[in-house]
This record gives C-alpha cells, sequence and structure tokens, in this order.
C-alpha cells in the first residue's frame, strides 16, 4: 500500500515495490515485468520531447524474456503528477497489446514512478546567488570523489554515529560504510559510488495487531504536514515542484518505507529534509482532521441525506477488496500466517477500518516511530559526512528506547491445510469460476544468500519461462484460464511459494491440486534437463550484471533488497552480494543435482501447505453493501438531533479546511529550486540516421557495458483493419509453438542460454498535425555484444518459421488474455475508460482499443468459440498477418550501443534483414481513414465493484487550441491543486489526474478507486472556472515550472534513451520543437493558465463525453439522476 497508487502486481498483497525491478533478479519473471502501458498520453508526448523512455511490453505473458517493464502508468500516462498516480494502476495487462510505455514522472511524484533527474546532477552555486538562499545548479557532478569508491574512507567527524562496518561491494562499485547512532541506536546504510540518482529511505518495523489498517492510514497521515513544514501537505508541494527521481511511501505486512530519490543535489537535500520532519514530528499525531481524512470519518452532508463512511484509505481498501486476485492473496497470506503479525491486513480490511480509533491511531506512531526502531539508508554519490550530519540533526532530540516491534516465525504446520472463501462474481456465466492456489511456508527465516540464489533458480526453473514444466503443465492444462501465484515470495520474515489457477470450474478444482503435486513429484523424480538449467543460468546473470532497474532507482532497488535480511536483524550486505555466493552454487551445480534435493525438502515433504479454494458469489457484495449501511444505520440510530446537527457541521468543517489552501507564506517554508537553476538549452540524444538496404537505420553511441538493444519495426499499416484485433495474440501465439526448427520448449531455452530475451508487440501513436498514425510491430531484443548473432538468428526463426496451428495452445493464450482483460476492467478500470474515450476520437485510439480495449475483450470472447468451429480459419487469418506484415517494407531498425558494439554487430544485423521478404502478401490496401472511430457517447461500463473508476475527454485541437508548452505546466499543476484537492482530498477517492495527449489533442480527466460519479463529473467540469479565476503567487507557478522540468529532463539508463530517441523519430518531434516547447515551459505565466481554461470550455461542452467503470447499482443510480447524459450501459461482468 501506499500514499500514492503502485502499480502492484495481483499477487501478493503488499506493494513488492513490484511494478519496478523486482527487489531481486531472481523474480524478473513476475508479471511486473508485463504490464502494458496503455497509452501513448501525455506521456508519451513528454518522451517525444524530454528524456523519457518509452517502451513496448509483451502481451500478458509471464516470460522473463519481456524486454522492458511496461508502463509506469498502465494505461493512462497521467500527465499531471497525480493525485493518483493513480494513473499508474493497472496490475494486470491490457489484454496482449502493447503501446508507448514511458517512464512518466509527471504522473510521477505521487506514484510509483519512472527515474527521473538531470543528467548531469549537482550543484554548484548559481551566478549572483549567495548565502543561505543560494540555489544550486542542476547539472554538475554531486561531488567531485577524490578516490574511487573502493578506497573511500569514512569521514572524521562521524556526528554523534558509531561505525560498525566498512566493506566494498564490487557488484555495485559502491563502498558501504554501517553506521549505528550513539545516542538513539538507529542505524544508518551508507553506500558511495558515482551514480548520480541519490537515493534515501528511512524505514520502520511497523507490525499491526488488526486488520484496521493502522499503518497504512498513518503512511498517508505523516506526510501532511509536520513540525518545520506546517503546511497541509508538503508531499504534494514536492510532487509540485521537486526534480525527484522517486517519491512515494509503502506499507507492507510488517514495516512501513519512505523512500525519495533525485539527481540534483540541492533537491535531494530538501526531500530528505522534508522526509525526516514528517516521520518524526507529523502534524497528524495533533490534527485529527488529518486522520479523518485519510483514515475514514462519518460523511453526512445535510440532517435529511444519506450517511455514508468516506476516507481516503477507506475507498482504496474497498477497490482493493473488490479484486478477486487481491482477496485471493489477503486470504492466502493469512492462512499461511495465522499465528503472527501477517495473519492480519496491514492496508486494512474496509469491514474493520471503522474500528480505528485517533488514541490508537496516535499510539501506533508513538510507539514504532522512533529512531531506536529505524532502518535509514543513503546511496549515491553524495557526501557522506553531510549525510551523518544531516541526521544526527533530527535523531539527536530523541533518546534511545526498547521498542518491540520483532516480527515473530510463524511456526510450521504439521499437517496442511485448506479453506475456503469467497468473491464478489458478476452475473455473467463467464463469471462463474474458481480461484484455487497451494500455498507453501519455505523457511522459519530469510534464506541466506546463496540459498536464496538457490531457490531463486529453482522458482525460475519451475516458472520462469512459458516453457518452465509448472508453468506449462497448468497453462496447457485446459483446467483454468491463467496462473495466479507466481512462485516465490522472498521479502517478508519467513519466504513462502505459491502457485495455482484462476477461472476454473468447480469440479476441476481437485484435477488442479492433483496436477501441481504430480507434476512436482515428476520433476523431483526427473529432474531439470541440462538446457533448462544453462536457460536459467544466463538469464538470472544477465539480469544481475546488466542490473537495469528501468524507472526504478537503483539505489532504491538495493535498499529493498538489504532490507530483505536488515529488517530482521540479518547482516544488510550480505543480500547486496551475488559474484561468490553466485560462483560457489555453480560449482555445486556442476558436481551434483542441487535442485532435486531442495524441491522435495521445500515443496513435496513441506507439511506447512494451504490450498485456498476461492468461489463466486453473486450476492457477496449485496452482502457486504447490506452490512456496512446497517452499521452506519445502526450508529445514526443512536444519534440525538443535536448530535446528527454535529455530524453535519464536522463534515462541512472538514471539507473547508480540505478546500482551504494554504497561504503563500505557509507554502514558503517548502524549499524549491529555482527556474535560473535550470539550462535553456534542451539535451540531446546521440542518433545517427541512415539505411541498411530498405531499412531506415537509426543507431545511438552509447554506453552499455558491452550489451546491444534492438529494436526491429514493421509496417501495422500493412495488417488488414478485420485481423487487428488478432494482432496481440498473433504476437504471443509466435512465441509460444515452437518453429519448424525446433520445438517451443527448445527454442525458449536456446534464448534463456544464448540472449537476455526478445519480445513481440504492436505500437500506436498520433501524430500531431497529421491523419497519419504511427503503427508499428516492434521486434526489442537485447544481448551481449558476443551473442547478437545468436540473437538475430533466432529472431528471423521466429518471425518466419514459428508455428502457429496449435490449436490447445492458442485457446489457452486467449483464456489468458481474456482474464486478463477482465482484471483489468475491475481493477484499472480507468485505463478502460482512457481507452473508449480514446477510441471516439482518433484513429489510434481506435486500433488501440480493437488491441486492447473493452473491444479486444469482446473480441476474445467471440474468438474462443471460434477456436471450435473454425479453427482453420482461425490459423489461416494468422498467417495472413504474419505474410501481410513481416517485411522490410517502411521498416525501421533502432540500436542502442558503444561504437564498438554496433560495428561488431552490423553484420548480425543485416543478415536479419536481409532475411525478411522485401514486401509482404495480401496487405491492407485502404488508408486508415479519419473516420475510423468508436460512436461518441456517454458510457456506463459495469462490474462487480464498490468504486467507480471516472473519466470524461474531449479533443482541444478540435476547439481551436494550438499546442503550447506551458500545457505541460498546467496540466502539472492541475494534479496538485484542482484534481487533487476535489477528487481525492475532498472527494475521498484514491487519485484523481488529467492527461493531455499532445500528440492527439485529446484531454481526459480520470479518477481511480473513486466513491463518487456524477460528483467527480462536476468537479472536472469545474476545472475550467477554477484556471479562468486562477490568481497565482510566483512562488508557485516556479515549481510548477521546476517540477515540469524535472519531466523533460528525466534520468535514464542507456536502453530508455535509445527507445526514447526512437519515439521522437517516429513521432516527428525534432530538436528544433523539442526548445522551442522548452522555452515555453519555462516561460509560462499566470495568461497561460487562464487561455488553457478557455481551451479546457471543450471538455465541457456537448462533444465532451464520459466514461465510467462502475457497479451495476451505480449506474443505474447515475443514468436515473443525469437522463440529460443518454448513458449508455455496457454490462461486462
Amino acid at each position: 500500500r501506499s500514499i500514492a497508487p503502485l502499480p502492484l502486481t495481483p499477487s501478493p498483497p503488499y506493494p513488492t515495490t513490484a511494478y519496478a525491478p523486482p527487489t531481486s533478479p531472481l523474480r524478473s519473471r513476475r508479471p511486473v515485468t508485463a504490464i502494458t502501458a496503455l497509452r501513448r498520453g501525455f506521456a508519451s508526448a513528454l518522451a517525444s520531447l524530454a528524456e523519457v523512455s518509452v517502451t513496448p511490453v509483451a502481451s500478458a505473458s509471464r516470460s522473463p524474456r519481456t524486454i522492458g517493464l511496461g508502463a509506469f502508468a498502465p494505461t493512462k500516462m497521467a500527465s499531471s503528477v497525480m493525485t493518483g498516480a493513480a494513473a499508474a494502476l493497472a496490475p494486470t495487462p491490457r489484454g496482449a497489446t502493447v503501446r508507448a510505455t514511458v517512464n512518466h514522472r509527471g504522473a510521477a511524484a505521487s506514484a510509483m514512478r519512472g527515474v527521473r533527474c538531470s543528467n548531469a546532477a549537482a550543484p554548484t552555486p548559481a551566478s549572483g546567488a549567495s548565502g543561505a538562499s543560494r540555489r544550486r545548479s542542476l547539472y554538475c557532478k554531486a561531488i567531485a570523489a577524490p578516490v574511487s569508491p573502493a578506497e573511500l574512507q569514512a569521514p572524521a567527524n562521524l556526528h554523534g554515529f558509531q561505525l560498525l562496518r566498512e566493506e566494498y561491494v564490487a557488484e555495485y562499485d559502491a563502498k558501504v560504510f554501517l553506521f549505528k547512532h550513539e545516542k538513539t541506536g538507529a542505524e544508518v546504510m551508507s553506500l558511495s559510488n558515482d551514480d548520480e540518482n541519490k537515493t534515501f529511505g528511512v524505514t520502520f518495523r511497523t507490525p499491526p495487531a488488526n486488520s484496521t489498517g493502522i499503518p497504512h492510514i498513518l503512511e498517508h497521515s505523516v506526510l501532511c504536514g509536520s513540525r518545520k513544514y506546517n503546511i497541509k501537505e508538503p508531499f504534494v508541494e514536492l510532487i509540485k515542484g521537486s526534480l525527484n527521481t522517486f517519491l512515494n511511501a509503502m506499507t507492507y505486512p510488517d514495516r512501513t518505507c519512505y523512500p525519495v530519490a533525485s539527481c540534483n543535489l540541492q533537491d535531494f537535500k530538501n526531500l530528505v529534509d522534508v522526509y525526516l520532519d514528517a516521520v518524526f514530528h507529523p502534524n497528524c499525531m495533533t490534527n485529527e482532521k488529518t486522520f479523518l481524512q485519510e483514515g475514514w470519518h462519518y460523511e453526512l452532508d445535510a440532517a435529511d441525506a444519506e450517511m455514508t463512511f468516506k476516507g481516503v484509505v477507506f475507498n482504496e481498501m474497498k477497490g482493493v477488496y473488490s479484486s478477486p486476485e487481491s482477496v485471493l492473496a489477503r486470504e492466502c497470506q493469512q492462512a499461511l500466517f495465522p499465528d503472527n503479525t501477517y495473519g492480519v491486513d496491514s492496508g486494512g480490511d474496509p469491514r474493520n477500518i471503522p474500528d480505528l480509533g485517533f488514541a490508537e491511531f496516535k499510539d501506533f506512531h508513538g510507539k514504532f516511530y522512533h529512531p531506536s526502531n529505524a532502518r535509514l539508508w543513503f546511496y549515491g554519490d553524495d557526501d557522506v559526512e553531510e549525510r551523518l550530519s544531516t541526521l544526527n540533526a533530527f535523531l539527536s532530540e530523541f533518546d534511545r528506547k526498547e521498542v518491540d516491534s520483532v516480527i515473530t516465525t510463524q511456526p510450521f504446520f504439521t499437517e496442511p491445510k485448506r479453506v475456503v472463501a469467497s468473491y464478489v462474481a458478476g452475473e455473467g456465466e463467464e463469471s462463474q469460476k474458481s480461484f484455487v492456489q497451494v500455498n507453501w511456508l519455505l523457511s522459519d527465516a530469510p534464506f541466506d544468500t546463496e540459498t536464496a540464489l538457490a531457490v531463486g533458480f529453482l522458482d525460475n526453473l519451475l516458472l520462469g519461462s512459458p516453457a518452465a514444466p509448472l508453468r506449462m503443465a497448468l497453462e496447457e492444462s485446459g483446467l483454468g484460464e491463467s496462473m495466479v501465484g507466481f512462485g516465490l515470495e522472498d521479502e517478508l520474515r519467513q519466504p513462502t511459494f505459491a502457485i495455482g489457477l484462476k477461472g476454473v470450474s468447480t469440479e476441476d478444482i481437485p484435477k488442479v491440486e492433483k496436477l501441481i503435486f504430480d507434476t512436482l513429484a515428476s520433476i523431483a523424480e526427473e529432474g531439470f534437463t541440462q538446457a533448462a538449467i544453462d536457460s536459467s543460468v544466463n538469464t538470472i546473470e544477465f539480469s544481475l550484471r546488466e542490473n537495469n532497474t528501468g524507472r526504478f532507482p537503483r539505489g532504491l532497488s538495493l535498499m529493498l533488497r538489504s532490507l530483505a535480511a536488515w529488517l530482521y536483524d540479518g547482516d544488510p550486505i550480505e543480500p547486496l552480494r551475488y559474484e561468490q555466493p553466485l560462483a560457489h552454487l555453480k560449482e555445486r551445480m556442476a558436481s551434483g543435482d542441487v535442485f532435486r534435493p531442495l524441491l522435495k525438502r521445500l515443496l513435496i515433504d513441506n507439511k506447512h501447505k494451504v490450498t485456498v479454494e476461492l468461489n463466486p458469489d453473486k450476492a457477496l457484495g449485496k452482502v457486504q453493501d447490506d452490512e456496512e449501511k446497517a452499521r452506519i444505520a445502526a450508529y445514526r440510530a443512536g444519534l440525538s438531533p443535536e448530535d446528527i446537527e454535529k455530524v453535519v457541521a464536522d463534515t462541512e468543517e472538514l471539507k473547508r479546511l480540505q478546500e482551504t489552501p494554504d497561504s503563500p507564506e505557509a507554502l514558503a517554508c517548502v524549499p524549491s529550486l529555482d527556474i535560473s537553476d535550470i539550462p535553456r538549452e534542451s539535451k540531446s540524444i546521440p542518433c545517427d540516421i541512415s539505411t541498411m538496404g530498405a531499412t531506415q537505420l537509426l543507431t545511438h553511441d552509447i554506453v552499455t557495458s558491452d550489451i546491444l538493444y534492438a529494436e526491429h519495426l514493421m509496417d501495422l499499416h500493412s495488417v488488414p483493419m478485420d485481423l487487428m484485433p488478432l494482432v496481440p495474440l498473433w504476437c504471443r501465439a509466435m512465441q509460444r509453438m515452437g518453429t519448424s526448427k525446433r520445438n517451443f520448449v527448445d527454442f525458449d531455452q536456446t534464448m534463456g542460454a544464448t540472449t537476455g530475451g526478445f519480445s513481440l508487440s504492436p505500437f500506436t501513436s498520433s501524430i500531431r498535425g497529421e491523419t497519419d498514425v504511427a503503427a508499428y510491430l516492434v521486434l526489442r531484443g537485447k544481448s551481449t555484444a558476443d551473442q547478437a548473432g545468436e540473437m538475430h538468428d533466432l529472431m528471423a526463426e521466429m518471425m518466419l518459421e514459428s508455428k502457429l496451428d496449435d490449436r490447445e495452445v492458442f485457446r489457452q493464450l486467449v483464456l489468458e488474455s481474456r482474464s486478463g482483460m477482465e482484471s483489468r476492467v475491475q481493477g484499472g478500470g480507468h485505463s478502460v475508460a482512457a481507452g473508449r474515450l480514446d477510441a471516439m476520437d482518433s484513429v489510434a485510439g481506435y486500433v488501440d482499443e480493437l488491441m486492447g480495449g473493452l473491444a479486444q475483450l469482446e473480441y476474445l470472447k467471440v474468438l474462443t468459440k471460434r477456436i471450435d468451429t473454425d479453427w482453420d480459419g482461425v490459423v489461416g487469418d494468422l498467417e495472413r498477418i504474419r505474410a501481410a506484415v513481416v517485411s522490410r517494407h517502411n521498416s525501421v531498425t533502432n540500436l542502442t550501443a558503444d561504437a564498438k558494439t554496433l560495428d561488431a554487430s552490423s553484420a548480425a544485423v543485416s543478415s536479419f534483414l536481409d532475411a525478411l521478404p522485401a514486401h509482404g502478401t495480401g496487405v491492407a490496401t485502404e488508408p486508415w481513414s479519419p473516420s475510423l472511430v468508436l460512436p461518441s457517447v456517454n458510457e456506463l461500463i459495469t462490474v462487480p465493484t464498490q468504486v467507480n473508476y471516472v473519466g470524461k475527454g474531449a479533443n482541444l485541437y478540435r476547439g481551436g487550441y494550438e499546442l503550447h508548452g506551458s500545457a505541460y505546466v498546467i496540466n502539472k499543476l492541475l494534479g496538485t491543486t484542482w484534481l487533487w484537492d476535489r477528487v481525492r482530498v475532498s472527494g475521498g477517492a484514491y487519485g484523481g489526474f488529467s492527461d493531455f495527449d499532445s500528440h492527439s489533442g485529446m484531454f481526459t480527466y480520470l479518477s481511480y478507486r473513486d466513491p463518487n460519479l456524477l460528483k467527480t463529473v462536476a468537479n472536472y467540469d469545474g476545472t475550467v472556472d477554477y484556471l479562468k479565476g486562477l490568481k497565482l503567487e510566483q512562488s508557485e507557478l516556479t515549481k510548477a515550472i521546476v517540477g515540469t522540468m524535472g519531466d523533460l529532463d528525466s534520468y535514464q539508463l542507456p536502453d530508455s534513451k535509445g527507445y526514447t530517441s526512437l519515439m521522437r523519430h517516429l513521432l516527428k518531434v525534432g530538436d528544433e520543437e523539442r526548445q522551442q516547447r522548452r522555452e515555453e515551459v519555462l516561460g509560462t505565466t499566470e495568461k497561460d493558465f487562464h487561455a488553457f481554461g478557455e481551451a479546457l470550455e471543450a471538455t465541457r461542452a456537448p462533444e465532451a463525453k464520459v466514461c465510467a467503470v462502475t457497479s451495476p447499482e451505480a449506474a443505474a443510480k447515475a443514468v436515473t439522476e443525469r437522463p440529460d447524459l443518454d448513458f449508455k450501459v455496457t454490462s461486462v461482468m
């Protein structure tokens, strides 16, 4: 759980920071690697203008070969900072379609976001600056290290700390100092290397005793003002005007983490100071209104109105509990750990959250938020002594105390157990399917590094690719629609393993269990093939050595890895090393079978095993609603008329406080940078454009540690439109049925053993000012320089010789995609609503909708039946797609590596391109007409849910608006002011934000886990008047500009830089335009806000449309209350 929405995986029920690099590369096969990005949107606009990486992601497959981690905002790249990076949350992939995904920082701050920062880092005084007000330049090194990290010495002045250990960790070229604060006992891990993306984090052990959500509510609340920063929400102020590359807070079942990161030294210091003051001196200990806002309260607008529960966390968790996958994860965790803190929900059960009182809330902070219970982390190129001095200034106010926060061990069961539970199901026949998952507790303590590696290898061998035997047995069994569980979880005190299926018929539940046990027994008897082991070893080693954390700061990834031992009083340095344990493990593997004994001990002979069966219940939703209403009615019945009036008055007072902004004088307490700190000139990425035969070739000479990153793009316009919905499944089928040369298992293992992996996915985007659409099939891969030939040979084999005629494999792919889409509609409805609105507006949006929106889900339902009635026709269509799209005609190749690697790889690339046909056959002959859009209607999409996802949008270009860089600033500010205050703070939604697709002109409002529907639409419409009447202090305008420049000058790893340059090329955004937009951003004035308010009149004109994912009951109420909107109601589940 987090203060701003995180793109979490469906399992487990806690934030393993899951969307980004798993804390261990061993979990690279987790489904988060397949989170599909969904939309072009504002983020993709920034991608073309800025140093923002845009990554196509593979479909719903869990293959570890998926290149790229997906979008920061799966589906909606929240332009604004979000109140939700809500945009950020779609845990399930968009069917099998893939779009430009952006490591977006704009939506950022409030979400777990993409890596962002300036391309150089930190501070020197700006000219003319002096004294305490001196501003810092963004683009110089934080420190000029006089020595290499290996030779770095501890500072002479330790500022009240004791040095416990110092070691050099060669794996990350980092000098590590472990300190202990002498007065309080707080421990500090200080890592120094040349990484400009500096990271800080403070973590407390916070084991809850119940499911009231107290650690989660506290995590939200401490960031709502503090002793030094005495305003409503310093967190939001940081979102507005910081250059941070990461800013969030996360609640686990047993800890709460507060991490920040930035490439700019002064900005980094500001973030650290705000966060330390927040956790140690929060205003929420004396201001009960914060608890009521973030946690829960009774809301009553008038004495005769309906009384409800309201609160940000309360509504967030209602959304979580609306997802069957989340319910399953909760049931499994609590069944495995009935006797310790993991047996309750730290995020909060909506049924229990209203049991929490303010006194208990305060006591929890007093007990656990103390330096004696803190673990602090620094990483990067800032000065070690300054780190200690900063910390001591806060810690020295406290005295050491004993804090009982030890996470007790769950005793092992003597016999397996079984749990049967229910989830809220819809009315449709397809919704009446069960989940079954088998779960094991693996150990009574965290694994040591070598054991963790071995178990990670075992996990990868069992489930790490579609060819892994346990995964393949389940996916090809025909017993369910898609996998759940996803294997190893080792971030808590005791590691677990889980696997199962969803979409299972009741009569097949025992068969699923038997299949899991029989398959494990067979593997324990026969062992793994050497080819499988070689593939797994290369896959994991490549991931470890590449250390590509995507948009996730590397320092934060290491912090979370270290905490897996440190939090439980283990060695915090050991998890950072892998070379020696890996070498020793390889020696063991060479001399004997490591994995069969491990499999037998951990799974087959393990009695601590729980099977969880989750069955559909169509009546459960009403039962839950009735219980909540009855509880409120009982409370209300005990109130006198005077008490009722007090509840009304309290509601009004809370809303007044929520909607009253802080004064400019108060806001001045939050430190920020100045526009003068920002370079006027935009940075460019090295790009050479040439040709290789008929193919346009883009090369980027960038240091990549001898790794070649390659993208081969083929023209998607060649595919006939009637086949477009089949393209995502064709991409998956090409990778799942083997080739004419080898079967699927051999091909997959060869790819794993010789490359860093490759994937196939579609990409589409509007191009500003043109009716043309950028639409390509993207084949994306990576390998070491000496493996480039093998990788391209395998690519050619897949593209030209893949089989497409395995009916049962294809059936399973369809069921998996359908299952993923249904989960996405329920858990990420904002992305579905956004996609529908786009599809009503543009050809690119329409094609996206066919490949990954609600239209895709409807297509999958029909295709499921067609597999049985017209299989030959399906195969024929798959072959027609290959014949049309696989060719060199209008193709583009994009290569990123250093000059030496580019030269060495040239022959392999040329050979691959030469193998492709010059032209496709059966290609589409009709151009894509601008009229190719969905009918423009107001639409309510109904699913079983307790919350709403509300969208509204219109095209600004059609109203005459011409793009100006100030739009980026304005959109960012909206998400931290009007929309944050009205939709999230006052409205109670987990997120509310806007998105401006500057390529198509589509402006969209979206909300996430929202208790309101029509009220949110009214708030959207109020944006126009808000902007027209806005009076901006210069300091507020400066913050917004600085924060937007952080989006434009974002930090990127080498592969992201190369892909960003490709996107700019495809979307026809040149350096001249980028410089123009940059100057317009820097020159934004208050008048620009007023003018944009006029442009937004289009969003409340009759042409603007509403699309929301909601419950049948909420839809019926909206239809009744707003007949003028003439809603079309579409039932999905």
